[in-house]
């Protein structure tokens, strides 16, 4: 089964800082006045020429990429002080050198995962689209095989955690001390890079990557959190964006705290609908054709293990099981398996679920993310604001309040200084393509809305009651022919007035339902409909 905790960062080399010499004392945290951005990127830097070789992993090889180092400042304010390497990969262009269109990274999103592999996902666009360019997948700094490689705790996900919900001190105990050690792990860990990994950095980034290729603009595809930084990119870059494809939009009003709180409330309304559709195919799972009722032997398992947790599964865990539900549909089928077993009170099939998510590196994209998202903007300092907030949503939307708070709450205790966030202005911008599913749960399509305003030459596809996050080609041809004929020629459709959508398609399809036999026999291939490369993409915009 596919592991819930990031399978991307199970590349990572689990490198410490102190393989590139950074030195690690801690900074005081307190709020750091905003980065600035200007239009002549990164001002007395030009990098070092990649040297193209073989890459480490087997996919990479067989997609006939190539793979290398670049490298860039540790700090853009001292362009000649410190250096760390970016994992890079990239498959060349597959049309004449006169029709080639040019660069084009990708960033899976998270923030915090791996996009190495990303390169191949040319080769999933329909009717030639990516054909014309060089994909360029890349790890960020801090990320995967990038160096040093962000590592904290590889045993901060281990199953067997108590539940979420401190309803009494123990819980709350448990939970803080971690959440405040593992701040801490980071601090020492990190050192001088957590300073250094906010969005900024990492757009800075992407400007070297463009300098090292030679290009005077790049195309940008990206995930999730790749969308943020694709808006930061085309507010401080204008004049060097071509083509822009940006799927699950970020609202950059609401970076980062009441962006975790709007996914709390949609990913209650988004799990009762995997609920409603399990009761929709009762025929295949037989646990009634009641959607509430559904819902209760999932919370009744839950109380279960929190009353009675195991030693190797607890009501965290089981919690963590059901979150990919509510982010996409691919893994539905397997997922409401998972649900059928237990209901018979058979755990097994949850704890394969969940797998191992242990071992070197493991919490890469986990403590990247954190690195991020603590810094790039102020949380309220307090913990009575975020016990407040948490315990208001947890009643009336339970399912991922605590999880989600829980979650962030190293960044009260985190070692950098926090910035502000980049003030979105894309009018400079050329014509870009926003992608988002009405229902998305972890970039609420509000956002979309709000960055088509902010981008007027921008372009909305709305899948239509579609609960899935990020999920561009994956075979919804309204929307990924679009996405081919903008990449291929340029050409958006046309914009509508008003605050709504473009173009309205159908949205990515849950999988067959399928009885417990059946689902026996397609166990070895349960991870989900689309195969490696969705996996990647699912992974680091999965945070659990």
């Amino acid at each position: 089964m596919r592991k819930l905790i990031s399978a991307a960062a199970a590349i990572t080399l689990g490198l410490g800082l102190a393989a590139t010499g950074v030195a690690t004392a801690a900074p005081q945290h307190h709020q750091q006045r905003p980065h600035h951005g200007n239009h002549h990127g990164s001002p007395g830097y030009t990098p070092p020429p990649i040297t193209w070789g073989e890459c480490p992993t087997a996919s990479l090889r067989n997609a006939g990429a190539t793979c290398g180092m670049l490298t860039v400042p540790l700090d853009y304010g001292k362009p000649r002080g410190e250096k760390i390497q970016l994992a890079v990969s990239k498959i060349a262009h597959k049309t004449p050198d006169a029709a080639a269109q040019g660069p084009m990274l990708v960033n899976p999103g998270g923030p915090g995962g791996s996009g190495l592999g990303l390169s191949r996902l040319g080769a999933a666009v329909p009717k030639g689209g990516g054909d014309p360019y060089d994909w360029i997948g890349f790890d960020p700094r801090g990320v995967g095989r990038s160096v040093p490689s962000l590592s904290c705790d590889p045993d901060y996900f281990a199953a067997g955690r108590p539940a979420y919900v401190p309803d009494h001190r123990g819980i709350r105990e448990y939970w803080w001390s971690k959440a405040s050690a593992y701040a801490d792990d980071c601090a020492a860990a990190g050192g001088k890079l957590l300073r250094h990994t906010r969005t900024v950095d990492w757009v800075q980034d992407m400007d070297t990557i463009r300098k090292a290729l030679g290009a005077s603009k790049i195309n940008f595809y990206g995930f999730s959190y790749g969308t943020y930084l694709a808006q930061v990119y085309a507010t401080k870059y204008p004049e060097r964006v071509r083509r822009f494809v940006l799927d699950g939009v970020v609202n950059p009003t609401d970076v980062w705290y009441d962006a975790n709180l709007e996914q709390e409330k949609q990913f209650d309304k988004n799990i009762n609908t995997f609920f409603d559709w399990i009761a929709d195919n009762d025929a295949a799972y037989g646990l009634g054709t009641d959607g509430d009722a559904v819902r209760d032997i999932y919370y009744d398992v839950l109380d279960q293990l929190t009353d009675a947790p195991e030693p190797d599964f607890g009501a965290a865990d089981w919690n963590d099981v059901f979150v990919g539900a509510a982010y996409y549909v691919y893994d539905w089928d397997a997922v409401a398996h998972v649900l059928i077993a237990a209901a018979g009170g058979d755990l097994d099939p949850a704890k394969d679920y969940y797998g191992d998510p242990t071992g070197p590196g493991s919490d890469n994209t986990f403590a990247n993310y954190l690195a991020v998202q603590c810094t790039d903007a102020a949380w309220p300092s307090k913990w009575k604001t975020w016990e407040k907030d948490a315990w208001r949503i947890h009643r009336y939307a339970p399912f991922l309040a605590w999880n989600n708070t829980w979650y962030n709450t190293p960044c009260l205790d985190w070692a950098a200084p926090s910035g502000r966030p980049v003030d979105m202005k894309g009018k400079h911008a050329p014509p870009v393509l926003l992608i988002s599913e009405t229902e998305d749960s972890a970039t609420p399509y509000a956002g979309a809305l709000e960055v088509r305003k902010r981008f007027p030459r921008s372009v909305l596809i709305e899948g239509v009651g579609g609960t899935t996050h990020a999920g561009s080609l994956s075979g919804v041809a309204c929307t990924d022919d679009r996405i081919a004929d903008y990449l291929l020629t340029g050409a958006l459709p046309t914009r509508v007035r008003g605050n709504r959508s473009d173009v309205q398609c159908e949205p990515v399809p849950p999988p067959e339902a399928t009885s417990p036999t059946a689902a026996a026999r397609k166990a070895a291939v349960a991870q989900d409909r689309l195969g490696k490369l969705r996996d990647l993409i699912t992974a680091a915009t999965l945070k659990r």
